[in-house]
């Protein structure tokens, strides 16, 4: 028993020291993507769920359990009550990324860590969890040429206007889940949202010399750097109807309150002088204005997610959800982002032909499908962004711990979608989405008797 109790906590070290790294590693790492919609509001937010739940469209208001494994799903936190064993994911995703706007294109791929999360039964029928993921994602860098005629119309020049963006929000989170009676389920996640958003936008000139070859064109730039941290509530309730011995249909409900976070601003505005030659630029001739670190408020917006399940245990699950975001109430340091508010759904499903298969392994891959659609919150040139993406992917279990204590699966994500359009003067990027995931169910702190 003493060993037992010494490998129990070296375990539970071990883990603590490997997300104690990650933490440390994700909280640091600047999440980048290439896409010119990033450039507003807070940057293309990132959904709150894990690989399992994107293979199916990002379905995760109303699931529960489907299968006798643990998953934690931090979109609605009252799903942790159906987490019976210890329960770590861990994964990273990438993006290839294809813009299109006219007959020009630019591909580009970005890879990141994605999430660590971890989850405890806490008594028969609740859990908490703890974990970090992305929230936002910010990175773009693109030009627009336009041409400045004077007021009587004798001269003109064209100009470029350059803007770039990178940087994201992160959120980490700790939640509880727990169930009333026989059907019902609430929880709730405290969260705090963090991280950097650097933007860049100059205006130059594209002849840079005067009639005698002198290159004294000034140009100009503003560089913006929003620091954010704060704290932020979600919450959520499930609500399961039984319909025979294995099969049940759940109704979910989850959203996120709005919300005051901390933000630092740093504002500098230069002219410089570049050389038309080499295209190097000069040291600054000068700071027009200098605002570092002030202080202000970021309003967050109410957020609410409907969804409804039907499913039967160890076999299948489908779903739907319904989403609603006030996104038109963001506002930084008191000034409106001037956004619009976002609608979206998802539908998918996940079925596993035989969990408890000895003679085919294929029969214990849980198969996954799924289809989103979202109205985003930026709208340019009169256009609404829309943006949606089919999805597909596997659960491939592993073999267990000799002991049958331990427990692991790969959960393997693919996303094909597009957001934006080629019509209005605006582009349309076309995005492959890989999220892999490493799951492990443990059975910890659990008494043992010896006859």
């Amino acid at each position: 028993m003493k060993s037992l109790h010494l490998n129990m906590f070296k375990k539970i070290n071990y883990t603590a020291a490997v997300l104690a790294l990650l933490f440390g590693t994700a909280a640091k790492a600047q999440v980048t993507t290439q896409s010119p919609y990033s450039r507003y509001g807070l940057g293309n937010i990132r959904p709150m769920v894990l690989p399992q739940n994107r293979a199916m469209g990002g379905i995760s208001t109303a699931i529960f359990s489907p299968t006798g494994y643990s998953n934690i799903n931090m979109q609605n936190p009252a799903s942790y009550a159906g987490i019976s064993l210890t329960t770590a994911d861990i994964g990273a995703s990438g993006t290839i990324m294809n813009l299109k706007k006219g007959d020009a294109s630019e591909r580009s791929f970005n890879g990141t860590l994605n999430h660590v999360t971890l989850a405890f039964p806490v008594t028969r029928g609740s859990a908490f969890s703890i974990g970090v993921l992305p929230y936002s994602e910010l990175g773009y860098e693109f030009a627009n040429r336009a041409t400045l005629s004077s007021t009587n119309g004798s001269s003109s020049e064209q100009v470029d206007y350059l803007y770039s963006g990178e940087g994201g929000l992160n959120k980490a989170y700790i939640g509880y889940g727990f169930q009333i009676g026989d059907h019902f389920r609430v929880g709730a996640n405290a969260e705090y949202v963090f991280g950097n958003l650097m933007q860049t936008s100059s205006t130059e000139l594209v002849n840079q010399t005067d009639g005698l070859g002198n290159w004294n064109t000034i140009n100009a730039r503003l560089q913006s750097k929003n620091s954010i941290g704060g704290v932020a509530f979600s919450y959520g309730a499930q609500y399961n109807i039984p319909l025979n011995s294995k099969t049940s249909f759940t109704l979910g409900y989850s959203g996120s309150s709005a919300s005051n976070i901390n933000s630092k601003r740093s504002i500098v505005a230069t002219q410089y002088l570049k050389n038309p030659t080499t295209g190097d630029e000069q040291p600054a001739m000068d700071t027009i204005s200098n605002i570092q670190n002030a202080s202000a408020k970021m309003k967050l917006p109410l957020n609410h997610n409907f969804g409804i399940s039907l499913q039967k245990f160890n076999e299948w699950v489908i779903g739907a959800d319904y989403r609603r975001g006030k996104w038109s109430d963001l506002s930084i340091g008191d000034v409106n982002q001037q956004l619009q508010d976002t609608y979206g759904f998802s539908v998918g499903g996940q079925i596993t032909p035989d969990i408890t298969s000895i003679g085919s392994y294929w029969n214990r891959v849980d198969y996954r499908v799924g289809f989103s659609y979202d109205k985003t919150y930026v709208r340019l040139n009169d256009q609404d962004i829309k943006q949606s993406a089919i999805s597909f992917g596997l659960g491939l279990p592993l073999a267990p711990s000799p002991s049958r204590r331990s427990f692991y699966k790969i959960n393997f994500t693919t996303e094909i979608g597009r957001r934006g359009a080629l019509t209005n003067g605006l582009i349309q990027e076309n995005f492959v989405n890989f999220h892999l995931g490493f799951t492990l169910n443990d059975r910890w702190f659990q008494r043992f008797k010896f006859d």
